[in-house]
């Protein structure tokens, strides 16, 4: 039996768990940087917090890669439809904080069921599209369902609001149905019903505060002490970083707190002010390992299921380093969406380390289960 055991944990992949490890390692350093000299102790305290979910984080990763992927093949549709339950409750009983109502709380402990909609969805897609006709290229007509799937706790999402979420769960779509394999005429269609849907949204759906963020997005300096301030100091934290970066802990946006939200949504801002390009280039190849691992996982496992799977997931991870590293560049609005294993939070952190126990999982598939 002890012999099984230790032959068990050494063909377990802790390949994914190294990459978490290296770029948490990283973040929490930033986030002690940032959060040291805030006036207020719980602040302070934050990375205390981060690590208590990120040991967290890492039980329940590690336990999840001691599945076999058919576990969650059938547990799909179930996941899906709970997390759409606990969407519902949160319109009704959610927890409201800074103009949004996105969060349920149990005994205390605050969770976003929004965070983990991402896997949820990444779940059932993969489930559709590997039990139905797998094989055969995509027309328009094979997208209504899976569209469907996507569209309903998308509109929970964006009524919270969370735009930013909202849309990230179609880029996952849009993503897994690429990897699927669409026709070109499917794209083309896609492509101008994109374009047509994204003017209706802005004239018709968008709150005035979102239409600023993007207004802002264009020329942040038409509102430089308004909608457009965060945008500006982000940009001047970036660049004041030059190519060495002023130092560990000597970030002048952070200790001043010129720029909010410093230790969620702008966290590389502060990271590119202390540690300059070079720092930035360190940290974008730690995510880049990352996503060229789930490519590489794609292709390995013997299961359609599994390899469809291992682009949802790596698509969560890359829109959110994209969309959030470009943000603070100046180059995408502004929207809140957390830098994976660095921005502060503690769903945001589950919701990571479960992507990384399903990538686990499927790689274990291949020589354990």
């Amino acid at each position: 039996m002890k012999q099984q055991l230790l032959e068990f944990l050494k063909k377990y992949d802790y390949s994914f768990f190294g990459s978490m490890y290296a770029i948490f390692f990283i973040g929490i350093l930033n986030l002690y940087s940032a959060s040291h000299a805030h006036s207020s102790a719980s602040m302070q305290s934050l990375y205390k917090s981060q690590i208590m979910w990120f040991v967290i984080a890492n039980v329940v990763a590690f336990t999840i890669g001691l599945f076999p992927p058919k576990s969650m093949f059938r547990m799909a549709y179930w996941i899906y439809i709970v997390n759409v339950f606990l969407l519902i409750l949160v319109l009704i009983l959610g927890q409201k904080g800074m103009g949004a109502q996105r969060w349920l709380v149990f005994s205390g402990i605050r969770i976003q069921p929004s965070e983990f909609m991402k896997i949820s969805l990444a779940l059932a897609l993969s489930r559709y599209f590997s039990r139905n006709s797998p094989e055969k290229e995509l027309f328009l007509k094979d997208l209504i369902v899976p569209f469907i799937i996507t569209m309903i706790p998308t509109i929970l999402i964006v009524k919270q609001p969370d735009l930013g979420t909202g849309l990230l769960l179609i880029l996952i779509f849009l993503v897994i149905a690429f990897f699927k394999r669409l026709r070109w005429k499917t794209i083309g269609i896609i492509s101008v019903l994109g374009i047509l849907s994204g003017l209706v949204m802005y004239n018709f759906g968008l709150k005035e505060y979102q239409k600023k963020r993007i207004l802002t997005f264009i020329d942040p300096q038409a509102d430089a002490k308004g909608s457009g301030y965060n945008a500006i100091q982000s940009q001047i934290a970036i660049g004041s970083g030059r190519f060495l970066g002023k130092g560990f802990k000597k970030s002048s946006q952070a200790s001043l707190n010129y720029l909010p939200e410093n230790h969620t949504d702008f966290v590389f801002s502060i990271f590119n002010e202390e540690h300059g390009f070079f720092g930035s280039v360190v940290l974008v190849s730690l995510y880049l390992i990352l996503l060229l691992r789930f490519i590489w996982l794609s292709g390995a496992v013997l299961r359609f299921f599994d390899s469809v799977l291992a682009i949802g997931i790596m698509s969560i991870f890359f829109w959110h380093t994209f969309i959030n590293m470009s943000m603070v560049m100046g180059l995408m609005p502004i929207v809140g969406l957390p830098l994976p294993f660095m921005s502060y939070g503690g769903s945001s952190i589950l919701t990571f380390g479960i992507c990384i126990g399903i990538a686990t999982s499927l790689s274990n598939s291949r020589n354990l289960f």
